[in-house]
């Protein structure tokens, strides 16, 4: 077995992997005009950490993503792993950090012709690796993914999850000290899903592997990583811990990624009636956060007694997020004089947070009622 790489330097000093002022531009071709994919990105991401990068298609991911293993270079600026700047490497010094990075993808990547075990080798084997220490760490990998009954089983007699689990124990072999998820889990049913990221989870935490992913689910930020970045349009345009994140987003890209999440969003009808603006009878809607030990708290029973508006919940959860208590209601208020003004007070005062949504206009049904 040859020497390994050098470790990329996990010093606590300095962050595992650092972009300082990066922009990636594509050029103009066949008529096609140029394409600013990333523009003055700046992100750290400390050793040992999950980090989730997220936004729609197009938004700059996977861009962001390639530069870190040097598949694609930088138009501008400075992509550091470790000790070493990715952008300014030969192609040899590439070669040797890229064993440092492992990579897995949306569609597994696996070649058909070899069976699980010799896929988790193939690294291993262009890397000069003897037979027997090869035999010994796909093993290992087999076993760590739960696969080892299926070693001797082709890409084709796999499912969707086994194939992906192939693909993190070959990401794995060169034992990187950074793995990158392009999308690892969207083609993946729910349920495969969330296997997957429990183990990538658990790899994180048994290996100390830093973990960048890039994803478009908000879900899958939630369930595994430890900070998020929000990309639109080549930009950071958020970033913080995902408690903070998902409680409190600033972005209105944030705000509408998260509306997928239990709590955050509107039912499509109801959606479909709300007004910037209020109309004679509209009902104000409001989004109410719950962070922390008061997240149980009952807001609407204590906001109808103590003031007398009274709230109907048109969509909610309370859960966890990375163990914390998170509880998020959508409600609409019985019209009246000051009722935003004076729920307002209440909820402040009652230490959660209210964003103004829009209002619901009263339908026929309603005004037949009253």
């Amino acid at each position: 077995m040859p020497d390994r790489p050098p470790p990329i330097d996990p010093s606590a000093a300095a962050p595992l992997i650092r972009f300082e002022g990066v922009s990636k531009v594509y050029p103009a071709r066949r008529g096609s005009p140029a394409v600013e994919a990333l523009s003055g990105i700046d992100l750290a991401v400390p050793a040992g950490s999950v980090l989730g990068v997220i936004g729609r298609s197009g938004a700059g991911k996977s861009t962001l993503i390639r530069l870190i293993n040097g598949l694609e270079q930088p138009s501008a600026g400075r992509v550091v792993v470790g000790t070493a700047e990715v952008s300014g490497l030969s192609e040899r010094d590439l070669r040797a950090v890229r064993a440092r990075v492992g990579m897995i993808f949306q569609h597994f990547n696996l070649l058909s012709s070899r069976t699980a075990a010799d896929n988790v080798a193939l690294p291993l084997e262009i890397a000069g690796w003897t037979k027997a220490a090869i035999r010994t760490r796909v093993a290992a990998l087999l076993a760590l993914v739960g696969l080892e009954h299926l070693a001797g089983r082709y890409p084709a007699e796999l499912s969707g999850g086994q194939k992906q689990r192939v693909g993190i124990a070959r990401a794995l072999a060169t034992k990187p000290d950074v793995l990158l998820s392009d999308e690892a889990t969207s083609a993946l049913d729910p349920e495969t899903t969330r296997a997957i990221l429990a183990l990538l989870k658990r790899i994180n935490r048994d290996l100390n592997l830093t973990i960048v992913l890039i994803t478009h689910e908000m879900s899958v930020i939630r369930a595994v990583a430890d900070d998020v970045a929000v990309i639109e349009g080549g930009r950071i345009v958020e970033r913080g811990p995902v408690y903070e994140v998902f409680t409190r987003p600033q972005a209105e890209i944030t705000r509408s990624l998260l509306a997928g999440e239990a709590g955050h969003g509107l039912p499509p009808a109801l959606a479909a009636r709300l007004s910037a603006e209020p109309a004679p009878g509209s009902a104000p809607v409001l989004q109410l956060v719950f962070r922390g030990p008061g997240a149980n708290a009952a807001i609407i029973a204590r906001l109808a007694r103590e003031t007398g508006i009274e709230a109907a919940i048109l969509a909610g959860a309370v859960d966890e997020i990375g163990g914390q208590p998170f509880g998020a209601l959508t409600v609409s208020l019985s019209p009246g004089p000051d009722v935003l003004a004076r729920a307002g007070a209440f909820l402040a005062a009652s230490g959660v947070e209210a964003r103004t949504l829009g209002y619901l206009a009263p339908t026929v049904e309603d005004a037949r009622v009253a």
